[in-house]
């Protein structure tokens, strides 16, 4: 009855009601952070929600994209780990992907203009082409003037390394490639043996020469007519060598082209299946009326080292 008594006095006491309520929020709140710590994943999705944003504001070094605009990544921080134990290193890789996409810069702008050039050299001249409608990035890198250089060089000669085109090395590779298939285009017509299509081929000039192998040389006259052309020395010439009566077959290795603005020279060496040997050959050409025209052919026989010897006595 004592005992009782007693606890009736205690409960009764208003101070004692308060300390009582007081005791049992604090140890809710103990077992609310233990819980917390211990089991991150009984919180409310709410709550998550709230504590993920927080801490990734913390720990995240990337730069967030907030209505649509990229944030500011002078605010990364460097020295932060990720979650998932990803070290500086990342964030380096993380901010060279949001600087790219920032500037526009692709892999390819990055590159060192030496390592583009090597790179587009490999490519041959329809495929430097072809790269450069692909896009406004590929056309700036496929009219780079050292990649036109390094094709030039490749296709043509290692020789005019020091000539500076006027109009760039772009132009020039495709003033030399002209030229190379006008040339051709000579000895495709010898090897038919058409008088038309040679007279078409010549500048009908007075100032026009033709030196053929035998060491016959032609030149255009002054008279001018309907039935005597300016060069009709030069075309007669060409009849009497398609005259022949078994064709020349012949193989044309080392050409050499020099463009100039409206001029042009190509050096040459033919290699033919008759018994006077190889033979050295310049054709020269001129620029009129849209076209490329010859306007001085000579042709001799190359002397190889007996033959030089020969003529040092004779001399």
């Amino acid at each position: 009855m004592e005992i009782a008594s007693t606890l009736t006095t205690l409960l009764s006491s208003k101070p004692f009601f308060v300390a009582a309520i007081i005791t049992a929020l604090c140890l809710l709140l103990a077992l609310h952070a233990i819980r917390s710590l211990l089991f991150p994943y009984l919180r409310t999705p709410k709550l998550d929600r709230r504590y993920s944003s927080a801490f990734a504001k913390k720990v995240c070094n990337c730069v967030c994209s907030c209505n649509g605009g990229y944030g500011n990544p002078d605010s990364v921080v460097t020295g932060a780990p990720y979650v998932n134990g990803g070290t500086e290193e990342m964030v380096e890789k993380a901010s060279v992907a949001v600087a790219e996409r920032l500037t526009g810069a692709s892999m390819m702008e990055q590159l060192v203009p030496e390592i583009t050039t090597h790179a587009l050299s490999y490519l041959d001249y329809p495929s430097l082409c072809r790269l450069s409608m692909t896009n406004s990035l590929m056309r700036k890198a496929a009219n780079d003037d050292n990649a036109w250089k390094a094709l030039y060089h490749k296709d043509f000669t290692l020789e005019q390394d020091s000539v500076t085109p006027a109009n760039g090395w772009k132009a020039y590779y495709a003033a030399t490639r002209a030229i190379v298939n006008i040339n051709a285009e000579f000895f495709n017509i010898i090897k038919e043996r058409s008088l038309q299509a040679m007279s078409h081929f010549w500048l009908n000039a007075d100032y026009v020469k033709c030196v053929h192998a035998s060491g016959e040389h032609f030149s255009g006259g002054a008279k001018s007519s309907v039935s005597f052309p300016r060069y009709n020395a030069v075309i007669q010439s060409w009849q009497l060598a398609f005259n022949w009566e078994h064709g020349v077959n012949f193989q044309v290795r080392e050409v050499r082209a020099r463009v100039l603005t409206e001029m042009a020279w190509v050096t040459m060496k033919t290699f033919v299946d008759v018994d006077s040997g190889p033979f050295n050959v310049t054709n020269i050409y001129e620029f009129h009326n849209g076209r490329w025209y010859m306007v001085h052919h000579h042709s001799s026989v190359m002397l190889i080292d007996g033959d030089v010897e020969e003529q040092i006595l004779h001399a």
